[in-house]
């Protein structure tokens, strides 16, 4: 399945593409795509549903994030071979976990900010994990038993937030709008091959980042039985695996987002968000 939620910010309804691709409101069956709801048997009930006399929504209509307020937004860094080697960098011996602030969550095609004190602001393509059942300290053959669904991210960075300031790459990562989810959950079932999937990004009409997960230095499943061996993981906990190459910093000259620019992005089978940079 794809699940969404569309409305105005603050007041999405849950929602769900039929056979035709039309959009179908699930707020009969499931309050909101929160961690109350996001877990096996909620997306069991709503497959079972008949969405032709679900009420139809609106095409035209906002979509907001595909997940609202979930525990934690985790981050993976360097976790393609061919993006590391455009930064330079050694490739990691283990994942470099990030955190993301869960206020950054924006929709998929919502503007991101920039405020008067960025100077580098980036952008990353990546493949989201949600999850869908509470686990800690798994094995890597268990983890598809708790991985829900994917979803498409960009991890919006401000690079000198991000790596010349002092202490972690949260302050960096987590300003408002820098966490664009969506426009769909897609369950598990609905991807044949997670770790075959083709993904791209476009600034401005250009294209800067051609990729696709086969070049994952760590896959879904060693990514989420590596970080639950240092935190319990619970559903709708959202973890972003990393970027291919093409990003601003790569490049020579480097080249960032200013207020104006629009990106466009998609990952195979999970959808295209397309948003515009607006100054605060």
């Amino acid at each position: 399945m794809k699940l969404l939620r569309v409305g105005s910010k603050g007041k999405e309804k849950p929602a769900v593409l039929d056979k035709k691709n039309k959009i179908r409101d699930i707020s009969s069956l499931v309050k909101d795509l929160d961690p109350e709801n996001l877990n096996f048997e909620t997306i069991n009930k709503i497959s079972d549903a008949d969405f032709e006399k679900l009420p139809e929504l609106s095409a035209s209509e906002r979509i907001g994030s595909c997940i609202t307020k979930p525990g934690k937004f985790i981050g993976i860094g360097l976790n393609y071979s061919d993006h590391a080697a455009e930064t330079g960098a050694k490739p990691p011996s283990e994942p470099i976990v990030f955190m993301k602030a869960t206020s950054s969550i924006n929709g998929p095609n919502d503007d991101i900010e920039i405020s008067k004190n960025s100077k580098k602001l980036d952008w990353e393509v990546e493949l989201g994990i949600v999850i869908g059942k509470d686990l800690k300290n798994i094995s890597e053959n268990e983890s598809q038993n708790y991985i829900l669904g994917y979803c498409l991210v960009n991890d919006i960075s401000e690079r000198e937030w991000q790596i010349e300031k002092m202490g972690q790459w949260v302050k960096g990562k987590s300003h408002d709008t820098y966490g664009p989810i969506g426009p769909y959950l897609v369950t598990k079932d609905e991807i044949a091959d997670i770790n075959n999937l083709k993904m791209s990004l476009d600034v401005n009409g250009q294209r800067m980042q051609t990729g696709n997960t086969n070049t994952m230095i760590f896959n879904v499943n060693i990514i989420v039985s590596y970080l639950s061996k240092f935190m319990s993981l619970q559903p709708g906990d959202i973890i972003t695996t990393g970027t291919p190459p093409g990003v601003g910093m790569g490049m020579k000259p480097q080249q960032f987002l200013k207020a104006g620019d629009t990106m466009r992005l998609s990952i195979e089978n999970l959808g295209e968000q397309n948003s515009k940079v607006v100054a605060l």
